[in-house]
């Protein structure tokens, strides 16, 4: 049986938000995945800031992405790190680039893809999961694998 990528404990999660962050956090209740977009220059940027990298303005829009991947770079973890991540073992934090948002980049997991599968450059999919607050967080799994489906944890 091959090992699977699992989501970490999401009563780890513990959702904080601000002015900057709250729009991000909106759109994923409602199962989008948005990211801020310089209203000035157009420079997507993640994780939101007040201000952009490449102007400086603080005006923004939220743009809503197709929910598709690559993957930038990866680990795999294999030891419970805290307490109550012995049953999320193996996990695997991500960054991933979002090619509908000229590059940027979030950091997120992997999910329900064998971890012999998982490779730099390989295509992947948006798929939500809930924390034990019903926050919804994005993760990503192999395109090939995804069903477009919410899954409780």
């Amino acid at each position: 049986m091959p090992e699977i990528a699992l989501a970490p404990p999401t009563d780890l999660f513990r959702l904080e938000t601000d002015r900057w962050t709250a729009p991000f956090w909106e759109a994923a209740a409602q199962g989008r995945l948005a990211v801020p977009r310089c209203g000035a220059c157009g420079t997507f940027r993640l994780p939101p800031t007040p201000f952009c990298p490449a102007c400086r303005s603080q005006a923004l829009d939220w743009v809503t992405l197709s929910g598709r991947g690559t993957l930038y770079a990866f680990t795999v973890v294999r030891r419970a790190g805290l307490p109550g991540m012995e049953g999320h073992i193996p996990f695997v934090p991500a960054v991933v680039e979002l090619p509908d948002a000229d590059g940027a980049r979030l950091v997120t997991n992997i999910v329900d893809t064998p971890i012999a599968e998982i490779r730099i450059g390989m295509s992947l999919a948006l798929v939500w999961r809930r924390t034990a607050d019903g926050t919804q967080v994005p993760r990503f799994c192999a395109a090939d694998t995804h069903h477009l489906t919410e899954r409780e944890p």
